[in-house]
């Protein structure tokens, strides 16, 4: 009898435990980026970018408003590099700091705060993202604005369709996707997820590319990243194609290789695109999960 009640003990127990609700994170969409609230050592900071691209632990602070208000005592000092053709960016570190995203605790979380004024007056304050990506799957639901943390043990119902995800030189993720720059028929690309990238996808110019450059393009910069400005040609593209989805007349943009730091890229897909979705992030199974959402 003590058995058999130990037993019904843990069943109850784990029962409830798989029963519970995933926590819940608030995300806003602000130009076509992800954005969520985090408190470092007890400072809340608003508008922090989900970036698949930082491939490690930890948290980019680049709003100098911002870093008047953290505790850098002890910091020590950097050099931080991303995508840009200039330098890299001069920063202050810390090693250990306590992160809190909505109720969920990111202890012993690297704090990386850059030093210059580069990214003054710019619509977010930071990045962070494997901090959150590697250690939970997750899901973002655009049509309630908000992102579960579920455990590394979750797996969605049938009614999402799966895709494979893939890794190279780090922890960024990488999918395959098709393009039709002009109505010819689609070509295969191997694309990596920059999720703070609001372009929905940068088609990158190289030797031995698989498509052609879109004829109408339009010199800008696309953006500014830890090594400088991103310059390159906005453009429109007919086709994108996501496992069974397609995107018409998608806005798009073409880009060297400064613009990546993952050599074999044939293409980055952005927010711009993956906001037209609800979907799910596995790092540990290799999956992506995705769900039409009201947008699409």
């Amino acid at each position: 009898m003590k058995a058999k009640a130990l037993f019904l003990l843990l069943a109850v127990f784990f029962s409830a435990a798989f029963c519970q609700a995933p926590p819940e994170i608030p995300i806003a969409l602000k130009h076509d980026k992800t954005l969520i609230t985090l408190s470092v050592d007890g400072i809340v900071i608003p508008d922090i970018i989900l970036d698949t691209g930082f491939s490690y632990d930890g948290i980019l602070v680049y709003n100098p408003e911002i870093r008047e208000k953290l505790n850098l005592e002890g910091a020590a000092s950097a050099r931080i590099g991303g995508a840009g053709s200039g330098k890299d960016s001069d920063a202050l570190v810390i090693r250990s700091s306590n992160v809190t995203a909505g109720s969920v605790k990111l202890p012993e979380q690297m704090v990386i705060v850059l030093r210059g004024d580069g990214f003054k007056g710019f619509p977010s304050n930071g990045a962070i993202g494997y901090s959150l990506f590697g250690h939970f799957v997750t899901e973002f639901d655009y049509d309630r604005g908000v992102m579960l943390l579920h455990g590394q043990g979750f797996k969605p119902d049938k009614s999402w369709t799966e895709l494979p995800l893939y890794f190279k030189e780090n922890m960024t993720p990488w999918i395959d996707a098709s393009v039709s720059v002009a109505g010819e028929k689609p070509v295969k690309l191997s694309v990596y997820i920059d999720f703070a990238d609001s372009t929905p996808i940068v088609l990158i110019e190289k030797k031995g590319m698989k498509f052609k450059t879109p004829e109408k393009t339009v010199e800008t910069v696309l953006g500014r990243g830890l090594s400088g400005d991103v310059k390159g040609k906005s453009c429109h593209i007919k086709k994108l194609i996501i496992g069974p989805y397609e995107l018409n007349d998608v806005d798009a943009a073409v880009a060297s290789q400064s613009r990546s730091k993952q050599k074999e890229a044939d293409a980055i897909l952005g927010c711009g695109a993956l906001m037209h979705f609800n979907f799910i992030l596995d790092y540990a199974n290799k999956k992506i999960y995705l769900k039409p959402s009201k947008k699409l």
